[in-house]
């Protein structure tokens, strides 16, 4: 019987500044997920990467007196590096300025193009650099970018457009439908709402911006990054731009994304996809923001917490843990290093640190073998199966945090029992107690796997080898 497949994707992220904490946030909830799926026995490819054309990347680069290219490369690296601190698992790193990316995406054009669905002409809008989007007065608050805080600049160019009103009544039935499944719910409604105003003709090309991929028709333009950078889901597989070839893992399980780019991902991108002939994404999955005591992160505020001082301070595991236990993913969250501390030291220092710690010390000195037979273990701890049941059902509903509340249920539950069964008294019980505890600690490691994978590992050698070395560092 042939594999469940699973495919997963984060956004491709900018490269004209350096990784931050949504970017972590994203990729590591994907990490999480890939490796649940791959513990499940399925077929997975996880993709992330870079995007690397576009005005921004032009802009930055003139700022630091250096090329494109050169930008992109280092940057590129800086994110490849970082993701291995943060032991990500993708299947694979797909940059924009790969010759096979740029290859694909022009055929993907020309297709269109030949479809009648891109056409020349002039195209005047507010243009926000920020998000390489035009923007409607209706989106603007104060006249500004809610995101960038800047105002757009009015922008008129000879350009060709894509009709994305032509699917506007499909794609309102697929979202309505869940045919393309947009969650939570509220970010549906959004859409929704959005959809409501209309969609009009887009421009897809660029005169001014010389970083991108030449049209295939008319080569004195570039494409709009956004539908370079959107194709990335496609070329990322190995997709060489031909609809009637579509690779093996296609179509995408789910997408995640944060709810900046939302609206982007729910109207051009399936747009762009049905333009092509091409089955949808079954799964948009779009997660919050963090806010610093109540304040949003800004360099200029200098309250931004970078991934790399977390995992400094923390390790990469505590890192990950952090991440997906502060608050549920879907909705924003309120972060400060006072929380984090605590956190860590009450649920991996004091918490998972210290029950390992005493069941390894206490096997090793009652000289229990790895290899007996656990006894009641379900009476001993309570039934641990309810909580794996809400553990797989919350990872099915990208509830990290309450897959993560029901291992810590199994680990508060094994903590007591010890402290109930004294087995470091002695006594004729006390063998068979930390039996039971070292197949309790197998099955945390397994639970924990996909989120904290190097913790896990580290159990189950101390279980092999009953010698007891700390996991977390008190802080």
């Amino acid at each position: 019987m042939p594999k469940e497949k699973f495919y997963i994707t984060t956004p491709i992220y900018y490269v004209n500044d350096r990784m931050h904490l949504g970017h972590a946030y994203t990729t590591v909830a994907a990490d999480v997920l890939a490796r649940y799926h791959r513990l499940k026995g399925e077929k997975v490819f996880f993709l992330t990467g870079t995007d690397e054309h576009g005005g921004k990347i032009e802009e930055t680069a003139k700022e630091l007196k250096k090329s494109p290219q050169q930008l992109c490369d280092e940057n590129s690296q800086n994110f490849k590096e970082g993701w291995e601190k943060l032991n990500i698992s993708y299947d694979n790193f797909i940059r924009t300025t790969d010759a096979s990316h740029k290859k694909a995406v022009t055929k993907a054009i020309e297709i269109l193009h030949k479809k009648g669905l891109i056409y020349k002409g002039i195209y005047k809008g507010l243009y926000c650099l920020g998000c390489e989007q035009y923007k409607t007065k209706s989106d603007l608050v104060a006249g500004k970018c809610p995101e960038h805080k800047t105002v757009p600049e009015v922008m008129e160019e000879e350009s060709y457009l894509f009709k994305l009103f032509e699917f506007e009544k499909e794609l309102k039935k697929k979202i309505k439908d869940d045919e393309l499944k947009i969650r939570p719910q509220e970010r549906k409604r959004e859409v929704l709402e959005f959809l409501k105003r209309g969609l009009r003709t887009i421009s897809v090309s660029r005169e001014k911006v010389k970083w991108g991929i030449p049209l295939p028709f008319d080569k004195k333009l570039t494409a709009y990054v956004w539908i370079d950078a959107l194709l990335n889901y496609l070329t990322g597989i190995g997709w060489d731009g031909d609809p009637e070839k579509l690779p093996e893992f296609w179509p995408p399980n789910v997408q995640l994304m944060a709810k900046d780019i939302i609206r982007v991902h729910a109207t051009i991108w399936p747009a762009i996809l049905l333009g092509l002939g091409i089955s949808l994404p079954k799964q948009l999955f779009v997660h919050g923001y963090f806010t610093i005591e109540g304040q949003k992160m800004s360099k200029s505020l200098g309250n931004v917490i970078w991934p790399e001082q977390l995992i400094e301070k923390f390790g990469a595991d505590a890192t990950r843990y952090l991440l997906l236990s502060l608050c549920p993913f879907g909705r924003d969250g309120d972060i400060s290093w006072k929380k984090l501390e605590e956190k860590y030291n009450a649920d991996l220092a004091k918490g998972l640190g210290n029950l390992v710690s005493r069941v390894i010390s206490l096997s090793d000195k009652l000289g229990v073998q790895q290899a007996a037979v656990p006894n009641n273990v379900g009476m001993a701890f309570g039934d641990s199966s309810s909580a794996k049941k809400r553990y797989q059902k919350a990872l099915g509903n990208f509830q990290f945090n309450e897959a993560l509340i029901a291992i810590w249920e199994i680990i508060g539950n094994f903590d007591r029992y010890i402290e109930r069964e004294k087995p470091w008294e002695g006594g004729k019980r006390a063998k068979q107690v930390i039996v039971n505890s070292l197949y309790g600690l197998k099955e945390i490691a397994v639970l924990l796997k996909p989120f904290l994978p190097q913790t896990s590992e580290k159990i189950l050698k101390q279980i092999e080898t009953r010698k007891s070395e700390p996991l977390f560092s008190r802080l």
